[in-house]
């Protein structure tokens, strides 16, 4: 079955670089991912799997920093008019563009899953006329949206692999399942699929991200710890606006009591326990020169190495907001937008992943483990598995990159795709196989 996996990633190289270079120029951000959505819905049909789409795989009510309705019927109409199937669309209103996708080869045997995300970043790409997107036609046309973290690779290889597996199937036994996760950026996607059901009976799991901290052509980085824990807010102060001249007195200073939020916030005491982070990336008050400000945001998040220390970041953030507010006679309000749990990835997974590497010329340089030291909503799917006594790994697969993740700029060498869907395929081999 080797040869086979190895005769079918030939045959499928160029499909899989000519896929990820149609959804790089069709980006979506995160529960705008409809025709992305749409098109690996209609592949895996396709291919014989059984679907499971909508509310019954995105739970509404876990969801996070959704776009208005307003905003997701331009997205859906967007979508269409770029190819996606209207039906396909529709079933997806309000942002539920996750889906997971069943094979079922026995009735005896494992489960394993494999999670690929598909939503892009909020970044405007490069126009210059040296960037190879720009210059070869497959730069983004979807204004304020770019795929500059490399989420259309991920889908391409999960695609690929899932075809591959598909076309083995009466070697393999158990199951497989293949998770096409919204919103990764802001870490939103996960939970709310999560409490769907997406890994309910989940024995093994992989996650995949290309380039990160396997930065060059060859590298693997067959398992990740040190997954951040996150919690993501927006908070809102409201006070009273007033003449700052003549009555200064009958107002209530929002911005005063975000600006005394901000400030105290990064001096919440580190933990003897472990690293802590927590950062105000944005901070907006007031309508004008000579009025007191009513109204301020705050847009902030937290982080833990683990999710125990994050929820100590997040009691003490709300212990201080509670507080600056109180003290310039102010209410507020908290919106959770995003978050994950840490996480740590199986030795036994880890071992498994590398076996599979070294049948793939591909990987030059493989290594075993590395401290991630950043959040990746992937790690709540991961630590589900596990509390339920699975086991998980996240794969980093090397690439030559033009510039750095999440930057205007970010285009990489597509020879690397081809050997990923390979590696997720000898995977599932070594997992599934009779």
């Amino acid at each position: 079955m080797i040869n086979y996996i190895k005769n079918k990633v030939k045959e499928l190289e160029q499909e899989i670089i000519k896929r990820r270079r149609d959804l790089h120029r069709h980006p979506e951000a995160g529960w705008t991912e409809f025709r992305t959505s749409a098109l690996a819905q209609k592949k895996m049909k396709e291919l014989g799997y059984t679907l499971t789409t909508g509310e019954k795989a995105v739970s509404k009510k876990e969801m996070m920093g959704v776009p208005t309705a307003e905003e997701l019927k331009k997205h859906q109409e967007r979508a269409i008019a770029q190819g996606a199937d209207p039906e396909t669309v529709k079933a997806m209103e309000g942002g539920l563009t996750g889906f997971w996708a069943d094979m079922k080869f026995s009735e005896d045997g494992p489960r394993l899953a494999f999670r690929f995300d598909m939503d892009s970043n909020d970044v405007t790409e490069s126009k210059d006329p040296g960037h190879r997107p720009v210059k070869e036609g497959f730069a983004s046309v979807n204004d304020g949206a770019m795929h500059a973290c490399g989420h259309d690779a991920h889908v391409s290889i999960g695609l690929a692999a899932a075809q591959i597996i598909a076309g083995m199937k009466d070697k393999l036994k158990g199951s497989v399942r293949f998770i096409f996760q919204p919103a990764e950026e802001g870490l939103r996607g996960a939970g709310p699929m999560v409490a769907a059901g997406a890994v309910d009976g989940v024995d093994y799991i992989v996650g995949m991200h290309v380039g990160f901290q396997a930065a060059h052509k060859g590298e693997l980085i067959c398992g990740a710890d040190g997954f951040l824990a996150s919690t993501k807010w927006d908070v809102r102060f409201k006070g009273l606006a007033a003449h700052a001249g003549a009555y200064p007195q009958e107002g209530k200073n929002a911005l005063l009591a975000a600006c005394a939020a901000a400030v105290n916030l990064h001096a919440i005491s580190r933990h003897s326990e472990g690293a802590t982070r927590i950062n105000v990336g944005k901070l907006t008050a007031g309508e004008g020169r000579n009025v007191i400000p009513s109204e301020a945001l705050i847009v902030m998040e937290t982080r833990g190495i683990t999710s125990e220390l994050n929820d100590y970041m997040v009691s003490e953030s709300g212990r201080i907001i509670k507080a600056a507010a109180e003290m310039y006679g102010c209410e507020y309000s908290i919106e959770v937008t995003g978050g994950t749990k840490s996480g740590k990835s199986s030795r036994e997974m880890i071992k498994l992943v590398a076996e599979a590497a070294g049948e793939i010329p591909y990987y030059t340089d493989i290594t075993e483990l590395k401290d991630f030291g950043a959040g990746e909503d992937y790690a709540h799917m991961m630590s589900a598995v596990q509390e339920q006594g699975g086991i998980g790994t996240y794969i980093q697969t090397g690439i030559d990159r033009t510039a750095g993740h999440h930057n205007n700029k970010f285009d990489f060498d597509e020879t690397g795709l081809a050997p990923a869907a390979e590696l997720a395929a000898i995977t599932a081999l070594k997992i599934l196989g009779k």
